[in-house]
């Protein structure tokens, strides 16, 4: 049992209750698709392939793929921990209207908060900052999108998912200093810190 019940706002439910009156099956059903790209096992996937493929790659690009792959770890294990001390109720167990227009059930009834998939999407939209600046925006445009997909599925309230994102930025920032320790500057680092 959670030591600690969360409430969603006023905002939280007003939003869940517009996108039950105006969903539909194919966007619940693509919706669904898409969340699948901040899925704790996609990404660690990713992470450990690209660390592997990095063991042949200079050092700094090594540092990088650590930094990626520890974080990934850490924001796979963080959110599993709040929701054994977080209790909240998913919108999706909350409308009757929304299932008959195509919102599926998700997850456990009372891990609401917070989102996992915007945690991992937060750390990785913090960790865009050490790429390039086309890259980093589409890093960051993508890490939103998804995030966005938790609450077009009723899985999470919008405040589940700021906190999420909010937590995956401080985690990704927090790791910074062991993971990427001894790491060059490239030329773009150098004229963001000017």
């Amino acid at each position: 049992m959670a030591l600690v019940t969360v409430k969603p706002t006023r905002i939280d439910i007003a939003l869940a209750n517009a996108i039950a009156d105006h969903t539909n099956p194919e966007l619940e059903q693509t919706a669904e698709a898409l969340t699948w790209g901040a899925d704790e096992h996609v990404l660690l996937a990713l992470a450990a392939t690209g660390w592997l493929y990095a063991r042949l790659r200079p050092p700094d690009e090594r540092r990088a793929a650590n930094h990626i792959l520890a974080v990934s770890l850490v924001t796979a294990i963080l959110p599993h921990v709040l929701k054994s001390v977080f209790d909240q109720v998913r919108p999706d167990r909350l409308t009757v209207q929304g299932h008959r227009r195509g919102i599926p059930f998700s997850g456990q009834a009372a891990d609401a908060f917070p989102s996992g998939h915007a945690v991992h999407m937060g750390a990785l939209a913090s960790a865009a900052g050490l790429l390039p600046p086309t890259r980093r925006r589409l890093v960051r445009s993508i890490a939103a999108a998804l995030s966005l997909t938790r609450i077009a599925l009723l899985a999470h309230w919008a405040s589940d998912v700021v906190a999420g994102l909010t937590l995956g930025i401080v985690v990704e920032r927090m790791l910074r200093p062991w993971t990427l320790a001894g790491r060059s500057r490239s030329p773009a680092d150098r004229r963001a810190r000017s």
